[in-house]
């Protein structure tokens, strides 16, 4: 599984991979899959985003595991991912708006899913990085 951004769609489309949008909106253009389990909540997002914590990446995370990810299992995320998709998790690609090197709750979302795979030496699985062909 990796992860990568809409910008690079066609890219991504070209290399055999399916893209999976994690956001909570997706662009107007884009008319993929969704698995909207791992977007992040308006309730902390905005306040990220505008609001009272503007830029607060510890807020952000913090919440983002309490809301997000500690609600869900990976192995049924996994599951789920592959099913709707019909193909296996190494041609999935959890998609989102940010560049690389910029701060995304995708990057959680593939540190979780790392850190799964280690708890249960899922080497099935394999690491989930960032699309960088």
């Amino acid at each position: 599984m990796y992860t990568g951004y809409y910008a690079q769609l066609k890219k991504y489309l070209a290399d055999g991979l399916y893209p999976v949008s994690i956001a909570g909106k997706c662009p107007d253009w884009y008319h993929g899959a969704e698995y909207k389990k791992l977007a992040p909540k308006w309730s902390f997002f905005s306040e990220w985003k505008n609001g009272s914590h503007k830029g607060d990446n510890d807020y952000y995370i913090k919440n983002f595991h309490e809301l997000v990810l500690n609600e869900l299992d990976p192995a049924q995320v996994i599951k789920e991912l592959e099913g709707f998709t019909g193909v296996s998790s190494d041609k999935i690609i959890l998609l989102c708006y940010e560049k690389p090197g910029d701060f995304c709750h995708r990057h959680l979302v593939a540190d979780w899913l790392n850190n799964y795979r280690e708890e249960k030496r899922d080497v099935y699985l394999g690491a989930v990085t960032e699309w960088m062909k």
